[in-house]
Order: structure tokens, then C-alpha cells, then sequence
């Protein structure tokens, strides 16, 4: 068995005065990483900010695709019309392009933002 990396940082009183009565800080704070690295932008890998490279290929990308901010949750997600049946199912799947999205009746997603 791998010996175990010991990892330390700050907190500010806030954030400490929130964990502090937690039972199992480091087991609570591993499971929250890992989880917030489920949920990092495939982009640009969390960064906020895409390379010069990453940047020419988004543009290209956006020749066929738009991003939208949802009506009903306000949450921006990536628009794909050129998908099969409209609605940016592809291959039967709709949780495979943004589909989930699709404006349901009295929702229209027609704010588009670029990133």
C-alpha cells in the first residue's frame, strides 16, 4: 500500500467555523475534491481561462454551436442543433449533448452568451 500524502492549507474563520464540528474533516474534504473534480469544465480543466490553442478551437466550435442560458434554472449550458432529431440527442441519447435543456412549452432558451 502507497503511504499516504499529508496535504495542509488555510481556511479563513468563516470557512473554519463551517467544518469545525465536522466529525471526519479529512474524509468530509477528500470526498468534496473529488467531487469537485467530477464537476471541472472539460475545457479548460477549471482554470477559467483557455489557452490560445484551446481558445482557436472554441471558436470553431461555436460555427456550429451556441451557448444558452436556461430559462427555467438560469444555468448556461451548449446548444447543438446540427445533432440528430433537433433536439441534440445523439444516437438515442439525450443526456449525450445538452438535450436536457431543450426548452419544455413556455420555455424559450434564447439568451445566447458567448464564453
Amino acid at each position: 500500500m502507497k503511504k499516504q500524502e499529508v496535504v495542509t492549507f488555510k481556511v479563513d474563520e468563516s470557512l473554519m467555523e463551517l467544518i469545525k464540528d465536522i466529525p471526519n474533516r479529512s474524509e468530509f474534504i477528500r470526498h468534496a475534491i473529488l467531487q469537485a473534480m467530477d464537476n471541472v469544465c472539460p475545457l479548460c480543466q477549471g482554470s477559467g481561462i483557455l489557452s490560445p490553442h484551446q481558445k482557436k478551437h472554441w471558436d470553431s466550435f461555436l460555427q456550429t454551436h451556441s451557448v444558452r442560458r436556461c430559462d427555467e434554472c438560469n444555468e448556461i449550458y451548449i446548444d447543438c442543433p446540427s445533432a440528430p432529431d433537433s433536439v441534440g440527442a445523439v444516437d438515442g441519447d439525450p443526456s449525450a449533448s445538452g438535450a436536457e435543456h431543450q426548452p419544455s412549452s413556455g420555455h424559450v432558451a434564447n439568451q445566447e452568451q458567448k464564453l
